[in-house]
């Protein structure tokens, strides 16, 4: 990781690599504004009008092009560094925003929400942490990637069985087996940037002192 916010590399060109670009009006980028956008729609249709079905869509579609707008980037060789904000900024509004609509609604327990806020508030402090130190946020893993995507999959199917008499038995049990998946990974990806941030500080602290000497 770099003294300053990652940038992604990808294959492409001579060398093999490029930096992402500062390029704006991109596919992608586009994705992921919509996919922003979705936010806002769903809460409106679950929490005020409560149409559900349609929030199930809503969610259902913000869930299955979470993936889209990062392999378009590098299919298309769009990637950039709005994209690579936009991009983790629509996951984590779309899991906190369905989180306390959920709870408000009693779909999904407290304790469940207290538990992917905790995870939260832990990385945003060693994201505090890296930033005092003069380094910006550490490159996306794929293991948070995989929470990302099974709780993503997992709240339409939770909300699928509050709504659907038929099959809710095994909506419920699908849906809470991704959710508890994905809380687990959620955590380990957790840990690993905590982990992460140390080894960087304290390379920065050796360095520090070294310097002194």
């Amino acid at each position: 990781m770099s003294r300053r916010p990652a940038r992604a590399e990808q294959p492409h060109g001579s060398g093999g690599v490029t930096v992402a670009g500062d390029r704006v009006l991109t596919l992608p980028n586009l994705i992921s504004a919509v996919r922003l956008l979705g936010v806002p729609l769903f809460l409106y249709l679950f929490l005020v009008v409560e149409a559900d079905v349609a929030a199930v869509v809503v969610l259902a579609i913000g869930g299955t092009t979470d993936w889209v707008d990062g392999w378009i980037a590098r299919r298309l060789g769009q990637v950039s560094r709005l994209g690579e904000l936009l991009d983790p900024l629509a996951d984590r509004l779309y899991i906190l925003a369905t989180l306390l609509a959920f709870t408000a609604r009693e779909v999904v327990p407290w304790q469940f929400t207290a538990a992917l806020l905790a995870r939260e508030a832990l990385l945003l402090g060693s994201l505090a942490v890296l930033r005092r130190h003069g380094y910006g946020p550490p490159p996306v893993h794929y293991v948070g990637k995989t929470a990302t995507f099974l709780l993503l999959a997992a709240f339409p199917i939770l909300l699928l069985a509050q709504t659907a008499g038929a099959v809710a038995t095994a909506a419920s049990a699908i849906g809470w087996g991704l959710a508890w998946w994905g809380l687990v990974l959620y955590w380990a990806a957790g840990a690993m940037y905590v982990v992460q941030a140390g080894r960087l500080v304290r390379a920065v602290r050796a360095r520090s002192g070294g310097a002194a000497a």
